[in-house]
């Protein structure tokens, strides 16, 4: 089934839809039909060109692709959503080491395969796309600020910044610091890298993570929180 057949199956009239949105987005059934489509009798794709990457942690070798399960609507309320509890708010100053009268950035209690993972967060309790404008405004100038923070440390090549969303309601915006050096772990995997690699020392962790929350607090404002 092409994807001409597929949108038939969803005809919408858009005579009157907006000039800049004409196109529709597949619905759940669509995008699921276009990928059954293609798929073996146990509903599994073919791997993608991506597990030949050279950044791709794993080998092709048995590896195999989990069929995509047909969806389920409605979807379960995140946490802080449709009256369930919020973590990020309960959890406030926890793992802090820089803070504003809104903002918090914060590490976890343990540290992980990358050198410094670190989380910028409202302290009200705000997604990305209900964000006020003013703290959206903030937003983009503590993302730059951050970032250069975490590429000013000794053997740190770059600061990945990530955005998902799906596990929570209280926005979370992710720092992954890649080592110098280390090309296979640019790009998209070094969240995945994260997971396989061993810790970082927690002591160079959390020396670390201080350089960057003084560095924010000298080039942005707010304070750096000592432990």
């Amino acid at each position: 089934m092409d994807l001409a057949s597929v949108r038939s199956l969803n005809a919408r009239d858009t005579s009157e839809a907006p000039k800049y949105h004409l196109r529709m987005p597949l619905s759940p059934d669509e995008f699921y039909a276009t990928t059954a489509a293609v798929a073996d009798e146990e509903g599994r794709t073919t791997l993608s060109r991506m597990t030949a990457w050279e950044i791709f942690p794993f080998e092709q070798d048995g590896l195999r692709v989990v069929p995509l399960k047909a969806p389920e609507l409605p979807e379960t309320p995140r946490r802080g959503e449709g009256g369930l509890p919020c973590a990020s708010c309960a959890a406030t100053g926890r793992g802090t080491v820089w803070q504003d009268d809104h903002w918090r950035l914060i590490t976890f209690t343990e540290p992980s395969g990358a050198p410094l993972v670190m989380v910028l967060l409202p302290k009200d309790h705000f997604d990305l796309t209900d964000l006020p404008d003013d703290l959206a405004g903030e937003l983009g100038r503590l993302i730059v600020h951050t970032s250069r923070a975490i590429e000013s440390l000794e053997h740190i090549a770059r600061a990945h910044v990530s955005r998902w969303g799906d596990g929570g309601a209280h926005l979370h915006v992710f720092f992954f610091a890649r080592p110098e050096g280390f090309v296979q772990l640019r790009g998209t995997c070094l969240a995945i890298w994260d997971d396989l690699l061993p810790q970082t020392p927690k002591d160079v962790r959390d020396a670390d993570a201080m350089i960057v929350a003084r560095a924010l607090e000298a080039s942005y404002g707010g304070e750096a929180i000592t432990s």
